[in-house]
């Protein structure tokens, strides 16, 4: 389909350590998941706080630099693209995840006094 676009921005805190791996290529591959927050007021006009996750995979330089620099609750920037993958699980059942393949990933505080 011509003109269409794949594009994800997302600015959140990490919510675990990256998990860094490595592919039997060698090629790194970093995973973590990082939460966006919202707040808005029901019908009632109560105060409703909304947390969304975001799976996160990174891969090559991008993967290392996760691995390395980023950890447990730092403030992210997070550029890519969607992706959703599907497998099979033990009891047969098909099962799907969507993900956002980085390209860009930058950290937007400081490391001091993070995990």
């Amino acid at each position: 389909m011509a003109g269409s676009v794949n594009k994800v921005i997302i600015v959140g805190r990490i919510g675990q350590d990256v998990k860094l791996t490595y592919m039997p290529s060698g090629q790194p591959v970093a995973e973590f998941s990082v939460a966006t927050d919202e707040s808005y007021k029901d019908r009632d006009g109560n105060k409703v706080d909304k947390v969304e996750w975001h799976r996160v995979k990174a891969f090559s330089k991008t993967a290392e630099f996760c691995g390395n620099y980023l950890g447990k609750g730092r403030l992210v920037y997070v550029e890519g693209k969607l992706q959703t993958r599907s497998w099979e699980d033990q009891q047969g059942q098909k099962r799907y995840v969507t993900e956002i393949n980085a390209m860009t990933v930058q950290g937007l505080d400081s490391r001091q006094g993070q995990g």
